[in-house]
């Protein structure tokens, strides 16, 4: 099945919302409670929230397709757009989210070397992202792609604080 990735517009905000709740939720609603759930799905992604990251001039999304099918995206943050100080010379991977019906199909690679060669463009000297302490899977995924844990930040799930590791591949300059 042919793979194509295209840079999310404005205009797809909604197509955006509708598979940020759909995957957000697939992932994580087994392991918390459904209040937080609900809570942090009505909050986080909401029309105005959507909207305001799609307009950041230094964030970028960018959807995936299987086939016809949209099957996950890809958010990237660089300058101030990043979540964590990490300097001008960083790239952050957001988000790499992928619907559940096209896991283990290669797609988070394919967004993932994306993201890589945004920073090759850029030429940044490191790529990072935070990753729930939870998500083995994850976490296993991206030390094999030669990230190592730099430290970690708190993350509100309702009002359940978790906590995110935070990390890090240093990139040749």
């Amino acid at each position: 099945m042919e793979m194509t990735i295209t840079r999310c517009t404005e205009n797809e905000w909604k197509q955006l919302q509708e598979i940020s709740r759909i995957t957000f939720d697939e992932t994580f609603r087994a392991q918390n409670k459904p209040e937080n759930m609900e809570a942090y799905l009505t909050q986080a992604f909401t029309e105005e929230k959507i909207k305001k990251e799609l307009s950041e001039e230094n964030s970028q999304f960018f959807f995936i397709y299987a086939g016809d099918r949209r099957a996950g995206y890809l958010k990237i943050n660089v300058g101030d757009a990043q979540t964590e100080e990490m300097g001008n010379e960083a790239l952050e991977i957001e988000r790499i989210y992928i619907l559940k019906a096209f896991q283990n199909r290669g797609l988070g690679r394919i967004l993932f070397d994306k993201a890589m060669d945004i920073a090759d463009e850029m030429q940044a000297s490191k790529i990072w992202l935070g990753v729930w302490e939870k998500n083995n899977k994850a976490i296993a995924f991206y030390k094999k792609l030669g990230f190592s844990e730099y430290g970690s930040h708190s993350f509100y799930m309702g009002d359940e604080e978790q906590t995110d590791i935070i990390m890090v591949k240093p990139l040749a300059s």
